[in-house]
């Protein structure tokens, strides 16, 4: 594998880097893009996806660029510098919000490079940031999103569950330190992922305000979206019936599909994800 390396400017100051993997070959038919943008999931980073390496080899076999991108919620925490000022970035102070600016200068820097059926592919949180994005602002160089296990961040799915007490003992927690004027100090939380999070950030993602519900986003992209879920995650808590209610909404540009054996990071079964992305890119 030759990566070429890659760097932009967000639009609100802050810079991230990525890598770019070239086609082997011209693009086979009939595949409905011409590159595809990998976003990580919570902590992760551009370089460290077992996930989207099956992806990257898979797709510049059938002729496709692989763009594997760092959003500012890579890693914990880093040192980031936003215009002339120094600020704490990372998965522990994200606001998932900001993730616009994050998606907006990667297509940007795909669309400046001559490629225009971008496909989005999301993996955990970077699938809700790629629905959120799109669902916010409209990019026509963005030809689909494949959304690939977007947990549901639902306050009161979370509160109602199994885990609900563990939940609100958390969200109170978060809470007292914001109300003391204590926002940016870390939390060890455990529901429902277990890391560190400041207190703001858990407060964001995990609010009654729901801003990243995707049930909530979804009808809102107007190009063709597939979820995709593996059968043994819908068994904890942030995934339990959500092909059952992305179904439901009766979108008809949304697919759902179920990937049997798989866990969150579809072990052993990467090349059934790989293939089933193949497929939709082909319808």
């Amino acid at each position: 594998m030759i990566a070429e390396l890659a760097r932009v400017v967000t639009s609100d100051g802050l810079r991230l880097d990525g890598s770019l993997e070239r086609p082997l070959g011209p693009v086979q038919p009939p595949l409905n893009a011409d590159a595809v943008l990998c976003l990580h999931g919570t902590g992760g980073n551009f370089y460290s996806s077992a996930l989207f390496d099956e992806v990257a080899r898979w797709f510049t076999g059938l002729g496709l660029a692989v763009l594997r991108v760092n959003t500012r919620g890579r890693d914990l925490v880093w040192p980031g510098v936003r215009g002339k000022q120094r600020r704490l970035e990372g998965a522990a102070f994200e606001t998932v919000d900001e993730c616009r600016h994050d998606v907006a200068a990667w297509v940007g820097w795909l669309a400046e490079r001559g490629f225009s059926r971008i496909a989005v592919v999301g993996h955990s949180l970077g699938a809700i940031k790629a629905v959120y994005s799109l669902a916010h602002e409209t990019t026509p160089a963005v030809h689909c999103v494949a959304a690939i296990s977007p947990p549901r961040l639902s306050h009161g799915h979370f509160k109602q569950s199994v885990r609900g007490a563990e939940f609100i003992r958390d969200y109170e927690a978060a809470q007292d330190l914001v109300s003391a004027g204590r926002p940016e100090e870390l939390m060890r939380v455990s529901f429902p992922l277990p890391y560190l999070v400041s207190a703001a950030g858990f407060l964001d993602k995990y609010g009654p305000q729901e801003r990243y519900n995707i049930l909530k986003h979804v009808d809102r992209v107007r190009c063709p979206l597939l979820f995709t879920f593996g059968s043994v995650e819908l068994e904890q808590v942030p995934f339990q019936r959500l092909p059952e209610d992305l179904s439901g909404l009766g979108l008809a540009n949304a697919k759902v599909a179920v990937v049997a054996g798989a866990d969150h990071f579809y072990t052993g079964v990467l090349d059934q994800l790989a293939s089933r992305l193949e497929t939709w890119l082909s319808e």
